[in-house]
């Protein structure tokens, strides 16, 4: 059943701002879950080791549900090449710029305080105990942003992949517009047979589907990647109407359940290994993978069919939405603060990654809409 774009955008506003709530706060709850899983002693410890896989299963859904709100809100392009780059490219590219340079010049500043390195890792999961205070170290980094990002930006590996999907959007809309309902779904069919390859290249060989060391583009690479969650999106958006809850419900608790528990017991397996390499311990948090769709379709889905009567909330969350993009790219200079707070308060083990997340998303949002509310104009530019 096809739905009007006016019926969508006169109903989806609401849920569709629940719904980046919901996707941001879990982005922030994975970088709080960082320190229980990035280093082998931090696995090693049995306390660590469990919650650290408990929450950081359980959260791997939001990356494609930010993508999948990206392919809802902005599929088919409905202006020029020229435009929508401009209008999407500047709004994110500007901001994106000015934090990744403030990440990469906070170790230099820390050394211009006179504080020990140990400070960098403190704040930064990933960053070595011994990380260089130079302001030489620091100009490397920026130099390199625009093709890489590095243990003080980890979040912003993001916005490097949201740029392709800008880039890519308006050719695919091309076709997204053209094609029929029945078309998009063998789309989405092969796609979906493109997550189990990096189990099958694990376990079996990487030599599958015509790749060999002298090529790197097999039988399923132009149907792989980000792009299925932006043509789900739109196709769940404009072509299946609303469920019941009760009906959603019976669908997405099981849907759910099962890409948890294979994400949980994937991870735990491969992390209690101490011979896996970085690679093997990311294969089941893979984003794109099964598992993740499964856990991905059951939230958007579940969160779809919240209905807001309330305008103080609808506010709320709308406020929510517009500061987004800010709290994103704000949020991992907190998390290191958000722990000090939780000790400081001696939050239970069980309890420390979702009370930091909410510390850090509560701060951030707080520092964007600030921002916002007081230099509207100059935000913009600051926090996209």
């Amino acid at each position: 059943m096809q739905i009007s774009n006016a019926s969508i955008d006169q109903e989806r506003k609401v849920w569709v701002d629940v719904l980046r709530f919901v996707a941001i706060f879990m982005v922030i709850a994975i970088h709080c879950s960082d320190p229980f899983n990035v280093s082998a002693e931090a696995r090693s410890n049995p306390d660590f080791n469990y919650w650290g896989s408990i929450y950081g299963s359980v959260l791997r859904a939001c990356v494609p549900i930010f993508v999948m709100i990206t392919g809802l809100l902005l599929l088919p392009v409905k202006m020029s090449i020229g435009e929508f780059y401009k209008k999407r490219l500047l709004r994110i590219t500007v901001p994106f710029l000015l934090w990744s340079v403030l990440y990469n010049l906070f170790p230099w500043i820390t050394g211009l305080l006179g504080l020990p390195s140990t400070i960098i890792s403190d704040v930064f999961a990933y960053a070595a105990k011994d990380s260089s205070q130079s302001l030489e170290s620091a100009l490397v980094q920026i130099s390199l942003i625009p093709i890489k990002f590095n243990v003080y930006t980890v979040p912003m590996w993001y916005i490097y992949m949201l740029i392709g999907l800008y880039l890519y959007m308006p050719f695919f809309s091309a076709w997204v517009e053209k094609s029929t309902l029945g078309q998009q779904k063998v789309f989405l069919g092969i796609w979906s047979c493109t997550l189990v390859l990096p189990y099958a290249y694990s376990f079996f060989s990487k030599e599958l589907f015509g790749l060999g060391t002298w090529n790197t583009f097999g039988t399923f690479y132009y149907f792989a990647g980000f792009n299925g969650y932006l043509l789900l999106g739109y196709v769940l958006s404009h072509s299946l109407k609303a469920w019941s809850f009760r009906k959603t419900l019976l669908v997405s608790i099981p849907l759910f359940t099962v890409g948890y528990a294979i994400t949980y017991i994937g991870f735990k397996w491969m992390a209690s290994n101490p011979n896996s390499s970085e690679e093997q311990i990311e294969l089941f948090f893979l984003y794109c993978s099964p598992q993740v769709l499964m856990m991905a379709l059951a939230v958007f889905l579940l969160v779809r069919t919240i209905k807001l009567t309330s305008d103080n909330c609808k506010k709320v969350f709308s406020n929510i939405a517009k500061c987004g993009f800010g709290i994103y790219l704000v949020h991992y200079f907190i998390v290191g603060f958000g722990y000090w707070l939780a000790n400081v308060f001696s939050i239970p083990i069980s309890l420390k990654i979702p009370i930091t997340a909410a510390i850090v998303f509560l701060i951030s949002w707080a520092f964007v809409a600030s921002f916002y509310k007081m230099m509207p104009r100059v935000s913009k530019w600051i926090f996209g």
